[in-house]
């Protein structure tokens, strides 16, 4: 177990030594960018619909109770949460903003909610359904309910499998799980020292000051 702890285990102390892990995860911006467009589309659209039907105040929160309960179910929701938290665990990294900095990881930083919403919105259809398979499969084994290296196990096992469905999902869960850490606002900001708008606005012209 050892080795599986070694070899699966992303903590924020291997994440922070390896500046390389954010420049790979930012590769990625691109195509969630387009997505997060597609989607708005979507969702604007279906806004314009809805806003035209009449419907009864009490059908009002059905729709609105039915559309929260989001593509994934709870139980998927939970499994995910336990496969980020897997890869992930919280930890400190060496060099922290404060001494009283507490441990970071993939669910103190809404990594696992990201990746809800990522999957959800932004992925197509195919690797939804491979999610889908995939969970279905984690959960007749009871991951969420497995004791970390019992996790670390499972996961590596899908690593090391002859399927090429349970490498591709190992794969995507692993590199959206690291992308979705390293791009949060607490790491970028806290531990990248990242700013919005870095420096000052110096201007050409000067302007003179009225009371």
């Amino acid at each position: 177990m050892m080795v599986a702890a070694k070899t699966l285990t992303l903590t924020a102390i291997d994440i922070f030594k390896n500046p390389s892990v954010t420049q790979t995860a930012l590769t990625e911006l691109n195509r969630r960018r387009g997505a997060d467009f597609k989607y708005d589309a979507l969702v604007g659209a279906t806004a314009v619909g809805i806003a035209g039907l009449a419907l009864a105040d009490w059908k009002w929160q059905f729709l609105d109770g039915w559309m929260q309960a989001g593509f994934f179910s709870k139980e998927e929701q939970k499994l995910i949460s336990a496969i980020a938290d897997t890869f992930i665990p919280a930890g400190l990294p060496p060099k922290v903003p404060s001494p009283d900095s507490p441990p970071i990881g993939a669910l103190s930083t809404g990594t696992d909610k990201f990746l809800i919403k990522f999957f959800e919105q932004c992925s197509e259809k195919e690797e939804q359904d491979l999610i889908k398979t995939q969970l279905a499969k984690l959960g007749a084994r009871k991951f969420s309910e497995a004791s970390k290296e019992e996790r670390e196990s499972m996961l590596l096992g899908l690593d090391e499998s002859d399927i090429e469905e349970d490498v591709r999902f190992f794969a995507l869960m692993k590199s959206q799980t690291i992308f979705g850490f390293t791009t949060v606002k607490e790491v970028m900001a806290g531990y990248r020292g990242y700013q919005v708008a870095p420096g000052y606005y110096h201007g050409c012209v000067d302007v003179s000051v009225k009371a």
